[in-house]
């Protein structure tokens, strides 16, 4: 089974304006890398990061620097960069901020990106709508990042889009719902990605929410209270019932 991401502590902020916190959180995360490299990792997934009001762009700079000296002293997995949910100070919530970010790196050849599709609506991707979804995809190749898609964090969201509130609903009972994610799941970046979920509840309800996906990977769905599996072919991505 696989492939297998790990998540870095969400303590760590490759952006911090806080020395002191700055270093720290590069420790724990060239740690985390160096875990994932020894246990054969597909890649390491840290958050984008955020600084203080007003100082985008040196948030940025801390970020890239960052990203670059985990690189620099790994081995062979990726460096999954996950887009915020557009808070404030945050380094990259949208597709062309990742695009800025990336640009920066020095050595950047392994940096991935990951879309957790609740962020990306709290962002304000209308991503509850075929045609928002398809604005969204669009943007991602237009920044010439669809290759680097990599993993996709399939979350409803409790919040409207553009809230720039992280909470996560189970698939189909948030605000995103079985339309947005039908769409989402069409796409050819998305289904070249795995996807994995990070939804309320315990293991029964992952299993719930992981086979709600496949179903609405499939194809063709209903929405009378419940979904229709067709009988097409099985999504051809990953999808793990436990939080990557």
């Amino acid at each position: 089974m696989g492939p297998l991401f790990v998540h870095a502590p969400y303590l760590v902020n490759i952006g911090s304006p806080n020395p002191e916190f700055l270093r720290r959180s590069r420790e724990l995360a060239r740690a985390s890398m160096a875990a994932a490299d020894e246990i054969g990792a597909a890649g390491l997934v840290v958050h984008a990061g955020a600084g203080g009001t007003g100082e985008a762009d040196h948030a940025r700079s801390r970020a890239a620097a960052t990203l670059g000296r985990i690189l620099e002293e790994s081995g062979d997995a990726a460096l999954v960069v996950e887009l915020m949910a557009g808070s404030s100070g945050a380094v990259a919530s949208t597709f062309p901020q990742a695009a800025a970010l990336f640009s920066e790196v020095e050595g950047g050849e392994r940096l991935r990106l990951c879309a957790d599709t609740c962020h990306l609506f709290a962002a304000g991707y209308a991503l509850d709508r075929p045609d928002g979804v398809r604005a969204c995809f669009a943007e991602l190749r237009r920044t010439g990042l669809a290759k680097r898609l990599v993993l996709v964090h399939g979350n409803d969201a409790l919040f409207p889009s553009g809230s720039h509130r992280d909470r996560h609903a189970n698939v189909g009972d948030g605000l995103i719902g079985p339309t947005g994610f039908a769409a989402i799941l069409s796409d050819p970046a998305v289904r070249r990605a795995s996807v994995v979920c990070e939804t309320p509840g315990d293991t029964a309800q992952h299993r719930r929410d992981v086979e709600t996906l496949r179903e609405l990977a499939a194809g063709p769905w209903v929405t009378s209270g419940r979904l229709r599996h067709n009988d097409g072919p099985s999504s051809p991505t990953e999808m793990g019932g436990e939080p990557s």
